[in-house]
């Protein structure tokens, strides 16, 4: 986690914080990493598992596969084998904090209301 936790106190993404790293197993070297959520600052750790599966894509292609639910309320999908991001979609609609993960970029669209700056006082976060 970022820290201190106070989010106006730590300008920037904090990387490598809230990230999804892999590495070559052979050297240990890192392959790719990819951050969740930049800029933390509802210290949702990001620790749930990761499950690991092999399945076809559109094209009919077998790609190895990462996903895993995050605490910040998404499930992100990712190819293991260069941390391309596949997937990236809310697990309930009730997820306010993020209008949506641009697939492009990999950035979560952070919705303003559900923001904890010491000059706003947010209400009804979810998650």
């Amino acid at each position: 986690n970022p820290a201190p936790w106070n989010e106006t106190m730590r300008p920037g993404d904090n990387k490598w914080t809230m990230t999804i790293w892999g590495r070559d197993l052979n050297t240990g070297e890192a392959k790719f990493g990819y951050q969740k959520t930049p800029h933390d600052e509802w210290d949702y750790a990001g620790i749930n598992f990761m499950m690991l599966s092999e399945q076809k894509d559109k094209d009919g292609k077998l790609r190895k596969l990462l996903t895993h639910p995050d605490r910040n309320g998404i499930v992100y999908t990712l190819d293991r084998t260069d941390g391309t991001l596949v997937s990236a979609d809310k697990i309930d609609d009730t997820v306010n904090v993020f209008k949506k993960v641009d697939l492009k970029s990999g950035l979560p669209v952070r919705d303003p209301e559900y923001g904890t700056r010491m000059d706003h006082l947010a209400k009804d976060i979810c998650p």
